[in-house]
């Protein structure tokens, strides 16, 4: 697979990277140890370096899993993980804290459970509007000066944070959802990652699922999958966003491709520096989705795109309101 760089950070990564989170948390339950360690080295044989985890996911189970998962490849893999929240005796999120004695002692319990030395991108999971960007940027800064981080990421911030946290200490990559169906990230962040030279890194790139194809408005989730309490995959949304769906297949069919490749490969056409991490639970997905950056879609197919794409309203929010306060700080 072809590598790209992450903005000018000089980390240089696979073209579609591995999102693991749904491996262990968040689309219901987690999936059979051995199963998941099967489908993160079947990626790694397929030519993906680039892997996507946190502390939240679990929270812990996803960065042990994935810990010894790439053990044996380490030197040859980028590993990417998330620091920024408390947990309750439950696991359960319990509020956010990047204070930077909290993103010290993250730091040193990830590098424990990824067996590992060094953290090779170390982003912070949401703005915390308790504490200074610039401490957490320089918190880091120092981590890296300390051998046990390589590059420091934003997830979710908007352009200003990205902005004052650059400023202490180079951002090489902000993660937050950009999709077919969330573009609200070319409207500010974009411009301002092409100025500073950061890389971006699209999570959700095939809408949580939807932009396959293969949910519906009768599609049920189980209890445990958190897309029953987002409003865009409300049975209403579901229905209207078909129209998405269905534009997709056209295009699909037409490239001879699928729609979840159609809808990575869109990603990739419209920055060098964008590299997706898509998730899957299905060895027969992941390689749909890792033949994606073989489909090349023209000036052509990409005006198509647009065209049609204006003619259609996306409904329903992405998040719920309690969790749509964290995004874009």
């Amino acid at each position: 697979m072809q590598k790209r760089e992450l903005g000018k950070s000089g980390l240089q990564v696979s073209a579609i990277g591995l999102g693991c989170m749904g491996l262990s948390y968040g689309y219901g339950p987690a999936r059979d140890i051995q199963e998941a360690t099967a489908l993160i080295r079947r990626a790694f044989e397929r030519g993906v370096t680039f892997f996507d985890t946190a502390e939240a996911y679990g929270p812990y189970k996803n960065e042990e899993l994935l810990g010894e998962a790439l053990a044996p490849l380490r030197e040859e893999v980028v590993i990417a993980t998330k620091f920024g929240f408390n947990f309750d005796a439950n696991g359960g999120q319990s509020g956010m804290n990047s204070r930077p004695e909290q993103i010290r002692a993250v730091a040193d319990q990830a590098l424990k459970r990824l067996k590992t030395d060094v953290i090779d991108l170390f982003y912070q999971h949401r703005v915390d509007p308790d504490v200074p960007i610039e401490d957490v940027a320089g918190t880091v800064k120092a981590l890296i000066a300390e051998g046990k981080v390589r590059h420091f990421g934003l997830s979710e911030a908007g352009a200003q944070t990205i902005r004052r946290a650059h400023a202490v200490q180079p951002v090489a990559a902000l993660q937050s959802e950009y999709s077919l169906w969330w573009r609200e990230p070319e409207q500010e962040i974009l411009p301002t990652l092409g100025e500073l030279g950061i890389g971006f890194v699209p999570f959700s790139p095939l809408g949580k699922g939807f932009l396959t194809g293969a949910i519906s408005e009768t599609t049920t989730f189980d209890s445990k999958d958190f897309r029953n309490v987002v409003p865009r995959f409300s049975q209403e949304a579901r229905k209207a966003n078909q129209a998405l769906v269905e534009l997709l297949a056209e295009i699909a069919a037409h490239k001879k491709a699928t729609s979840a490749q159609v809808a990575l490969a869109w990603l990739l056409a419209q920055k060098p520096w964008i590299v997706p991490i898509p998730g899957t639970t299905k060895l027969h997905r992941l390689d749909e989705n890792i033949q994606s950056a073989e489909v090349e879609l023209t000036a052509e197919d990409l005006g198509n795109i647009e065209s049609a794409l204006a003619t259609i309203k996306v409904e329903g929010d992405r998040y719920p309101a309690h969790l749509q306060a964290r995004v874009n700080r």
